[in-house]
């Protein structure tokens, strides 16, 4: 199957400090991720390597067969889309959440690319789709935790990406505002045609591990600690191990829970 991301030996030191030893690890088509891992794990570096924010040390990125540091770093980053709570601080108060999910076509934050009509359906489409089409003219500040990150998710659709990385996007929101995200996402996985990216999610959470991921990275002291297909892998053992307390996995129909 054709490889969506492979990455390939990489190593990132600071100093003395070695972040991520040699990782390696393959994104396929039609394959969603879970990536799982205690806090200094080497999620958050992995995660800037990706999205060309973090130079490795050694080894490398390939996108769509594209290696990073050989191509044009702007176009390439256009097929990956991102979800994650430090985009917050960027976005100016009162844009509208039309705008904020338009500049997602240009990779900007806090528009100011000249728009088209073409581009404002598209948007709409995507506000509609997460259920947010009565809010498009709504100011950012006066969005709800919840409403801002289905917003996050039409912005980085909006670039058509072929990879979707979602870190963390559950953070901050109450349970009822996490569990409808979660059934957002659910539905975004699930999708079938070319036009649906592969998936990429950030949790330290099993509960939000939703049915349509169907693999798990485990990454512990920066080392891939277990990569495969998540029903194999998803074990109390397994767990236990990467968050080093003794921990109890059980399955509530399609859901897991962890204690």
């Amino acid at each position: 199957m054709k490889s969506i991301l492979a990455v390939t030996g990489l190593r990132i030191a600071r100093g003395r400090a070695i972040i991520i030893h040699e990782v390696t690890w393959r994104v396929a088509a039609g394959e969603n991720w879970v990536i799982l891992g205690a806090n200094g794990s080497g999620k958050t570096s992995l995660l800037k390597a990706l999205t060309g924010y973090l130079s490795p040390t050694a080894g490398t990125i390939a996108l769509l067969g594209r290696r990073y540091g050989e191509c044009d770093w702007r176009e390439l980053r256009l097929k990956i889309g991102v979800v994650t709570s430090a985009f917050t601080a960027s976005i100016p108060p009162a844009e509208p959440a039309l705008d904020t999910v338009m500049s997602g076509k240009y990779a900007q934050l806090d528009l100011w690319h000249r728009t088209t009509p073409a581009d404002r359906a598209a948007a709409l489409r995507l506000l509609r789709a997460a259920d947010l089409g009565g809010l498009a003219d709504r100011a950012w500040a006066h969005l709800s935790q919840g409403e801002r990150q289905r917003v996050l998710i039409a912005r980085a659709l909006m670039a058509r990406p072929r990879l979707l990385i979602l870190d963390e996007p559950c953070a901050g929101l109450d349970p009822v505002a996490r569990e409808n995200f979660l059934q957002f996402l659910e539905k975004i996985a699930q999708r079938r045609g070319p036009s649906r990216p592969a998936l990429v999610l950030v949790t330290h959470h099993v509960e939000e591990i939703m049915p349509a991921f169907t693999h798990t990275l485990m990454l512990k002291s920066g080392r891939v600690y277990a990569a495969g297909e998540r029903k194999k892998l998803l074990t109390s053992q397994n767990l236990s191990a990467l968050f080093g307390a003794p921990l109890k996995l059980a399955r509530r129909g399609p859901r897991l829970t962890l204690r």
